[in-house]
């Protein structure tokens, strides 16, 4: 039998009694503790002080940056891809409408309350999180299986799109490096780094410009997906090899590469095997949360060790995705719950965070725009060239061949990552940052249209796209 429920009166009475007996209570406590007198000396900081003296609070400031920033990525990014493409490209533009390029110039007030420079640090740790977890991402997207296919078509193709825009760039620094760096920067670490910058190509914006062109099946969106695999994977390995004579001495330099590729050793011939009967065991109805503790584990003992060793740590979180199994069932679980946080919070701060550093301003005459012209233009000749060259090499049609190397010269998010890791190493000054951010926008805006071009179709609008947005 239930218990009688109190009658609501004697609710509220005994309710009234609680609070007048802890009022009475706190009355008699602070009238006693008012004659007290405290001993330790009085603190540097006097009390009260905390939030004056122009102290700057960073959290509201973050908070208030972060959600301008999802609302104007939202709003942009919805905008590009009605205009098919890709998301990437408006959440760039957002960044830059948010920084010293529009913000700054047209309500330079708004632009210092909302983002003070002793706040910027902050929203950067956190774009820089993104970018390592996103990176894991796209490990884990990438099917390595693609690494090893054999065709010379794909060999011949990724071999050039690498090397000629790679040597495009080193000979580029012969004019660009007495004009655009800095005395400290030394002319190797300056061509090596503008050499990589050239070749890379963003796969992820590649896979999703396939897909809404339903490519992905063909034997021309096959040679693409393969060739920017190896090349997202060597763009990568020779930046860990850049970082490694930016950041050392060069006695130290081949120590870095040494121990990078045992470090590559080690978790292709240990880890990826333990990883693999680990994943094996998993139900993969029930991965429970144990998989992503262990995942968040891992990826940041490989982000750190790559940090220690001298190379960056978003090499460590692309490796680690890279060898763990790339179609097992609590892998694409794992890579559902962590991509969408990861796309709709951290990668919008790291692409806003990107185009606040992005100084239009500072291409304030003809001759830095014409700087900038000849960056567009050599990387541009550089990786279409190549690939194009190699894809008629191998027997490809001219169209085809053109096709491939408009695709190839797609760079989006890559080209952002690297480009940052310039700008946090010194390597690039921010006049040459800006001018390759607005190359890297201007080769990933034009692929749609020149594919569009190439083949004579254009995507209806409102057509159906998969999901998740390009970067």
């Amino acid at each position: 039998m239930d218990p009688v429920a109190p009658r609501p009166t004697r609710t509220w009475f005994a309710y009234v009694a609680i609070l007048v007996v802890a009022l009475a209570l706190l009355y008699w406590i602070e009238a006693d503790g008012s004659a007290l007198v405290a001993n330790a000396p009085a603190g540097r900081a006097r009390f009260g002080e905390g939030a004056g003296g122009g102290r700057v609070e960073p959290l509201p400031h973050v908070l208030v940056a972060l959600l301008a920033i999802l609302l104007a990525s939202r709003l942009l990014g919805a905008l590009f891809r009605r205009l098919h493409q890709p998301a990437v490209i408006g959440e760039v533009v957002a960044g830059i409408a948010l920084g010293p390029s529009l913000l700054g110039r047209v309500a330079p007030d708004a632009y210092a309350w909302l983002l003070p420079p002793s706040v910027s640090p902050f929203l950067g740790l956190l774009a820089q999180v993104g970018v390592i977890l996103f990176m894991f991402v796209i490990g884990l997207e990438l099917d390595a299986r693609r690494l090893r296919e054999r065709s010379h078509t794909t060999i011949a193709i990724s071999h050039a799109s690498i090397v000629v825009p790679f040597l495009c760039g080193a000979a580029l620094a012969l004019y660009l490096y007495p004009r655009l760096a800095t005395a400290d920067v030394p002319f190797l670490a300056f061509s090596l780094f503008l050499g990589v910058s050239m070749s890379v190509t963003a796969f992820p914006v590649l896979a999703r410009i396939l897909g809404d062109r339903g490519w992905q099946g063909t034997r021309l969106g096959t040679i693409a997906l393969t060739c920017a695999a190896v090349d997202d994977v060597t763009a990568w390995c020779l930046l860990a090899a850049v970082v490694g004579v930016v950041q050392a001495n060069f006695d130290r330099a081949l120590a870095t590469v040494a121990l990078t590729l045992v470090y590559v050793a080690v978790m292709l011939v240990v880890v990826r095997p333990l990883a693999v009967r680990w994943i094996a065991r998993l139900d993969p109805r029930e991965p429970g949360p144990g998989l992503l503790w262990l995942a968040g584990v891992a990826l940041l003992s490989s982000a750190l060790a790559t940090e220690a060793i001298g190379v960056h740590a978003v090499f460590g979180a692309f490796l680690l995705g890279v060898i763990v199994p790339h179609d097992a069932p609590v892998v694409v679980e794992l890579r559902r719950r962590v991509e969408g946080l990861v796309v709709t919070l951290f990668l919008p701060a790291f692409f806003a965070f990107t185009g606040m550093r992005t100084e239009i301003g500072l291409l304030h005459d003809a001759e830095h725009w014409c700087w900038c012209a000849l960056i567009l233009l050599v990387a541009t000749a550089g990786k279409f060239g190549g690939s194009y060259a190699a894809a008629r090499f191998t027997g490809m049609s001219p169209r085809d061949a053109a096709s491939i190397g408009v695709l190839m010269n797609t760079r989006g998010l890559m080209e952002l990552i690297v480009l940052n890791i310039g700008l946090d190493l010194h390597v690039l000054s921010p006049t040459l940052f800006a001018m390759m951010v607005i190359m890297a926008v201007l080769t990933t805006l034009a692929t749609t249209p020149l594919l569009d071009l190439l083949h004579r179709r254009r995507l209806p609008a409102g057509s159906a796209v998969p999901p998740a947005p390009a970067r």
